[in-house]
């Protein structure tokens, strides 16, 4: 049975999915490599709760007993005690498979291990440790308390059994589970992206200002949000490190960044986290 969640990273994603699961009554281990990433990521959980209880969503109480739920470390061997883990660190590949090295060693025999990643392939990632049945992906969307859609990918060896229990898990943290296959980007980012990346070549062409892209996507085709404003809001980075693995995965040049997005990575203008993305935040 599910208790306690461990949770690996304490960004913008992972912050969220430690919230999401506290709210609905598990323990958290919310984990980062500093201090002060955990403090962030606790002043964006209290700071999201806030607006809950303003919206009368919540109750003062039951944010309090949320915040109460989750537990901070740098360290990974609390991770001992978890019953299902989640990594959701940066979408970088080494990075990815280091900490599924680790979990595999601290986690106890038969413990899920699920990957939050945009686009890496989970059967590459199950590869990496001594338990690839039990290794699966859990992709969330941003932002994690407000975004229904979990997708649900099962790698080359991950079992079934590990299949209805991530899915089950995913419907008692209140989101919908959708099933997609182990190519890369699954079915969100492998329609998404391109999407975004075209808007990019548009701005890159001078075919249209960030502003006027953005407003044609949300009056004309009824998006919430403009493809410009939604990689910022993604990351750039990680907008470019998904087109990267759809390049290289599905080898068409349809996939290929375009030049102005690396050009943005180059000079840190990565969205909303620094400040400045095809928009200054």
């Amino acid at each position: 049975m599910i208790k306690k969640i461990g949770v690996v990273g304490a960004g913008q994603m992972g912050a969220g999915i430690a919230q999401v699961a506290a709210m609905n009554g598990f323990l958290v281990i919310l984990n980062d490599l500093k201090d002060v990433m955990l403090d962030r990521a606790m002043e964006r959980i209290q700071k999201s709760l806030s607006t809950l209880v303003r919206k009368e969503r919540i109750s003062e109480e039951e944010k309090k007993a949320a915040v109460e739920r989750i537990q901070t470390t740098c360290e990974i061997k609390p991770f001992e005690a978890a019953d299902f883990v989640v990594e959701a660190v940066i979408e970088n590949q080494d990075l990815k498979l280091e900490v599924f090295k680790q979990l595999d060693e601290h986690c106890r025999p038969n413990v899920i291990l699920a990957s939050n990643t945009s686009s890496i392939p989970i059967t590459r990632i199950a590869a990496a440790t001594k338990r690839p049945s039990e290794v699966i992906g859990m992709h969330f969307m941003n932002p994690v308390p407000l975004m229904k859609l979990v997708e649900i990918i099962q790698g080359l060896a991950t079992s079934e059994e590990t299949f209805e229990t991530t899915k089950d898990l995913a419907v008692k943290l209140k989101k919908i589970p959708v099933a997609a296959n182990d190519s890369p980007g699954f079915i969100s980012n492998r329609i998404l992206l391109p999407m975004i990346n075209e808007a990019v070549f548009a701005l890159h062409e001078g075919v249209g200002t960030a502003e006027a892209i953005d407003s044609v996507m949300k009056l004309g085709m009824n998006h919430p949000m403009g493809p410009l404003e939604l990689a910022d809001l993604i990351g750039l980075d990680t907008c470019l490190s998904i087109l990267e693995v759809l390049h290289q995965g599905l080898g068409d040049s349809k996939y290929r960044p375009c030049p102005l997005l690396r050009k943005y990575v180059d000079a840190g203008y990565l969205g909303r986290k620094t400040g400045r993305g095809f928009y200054a935040h």
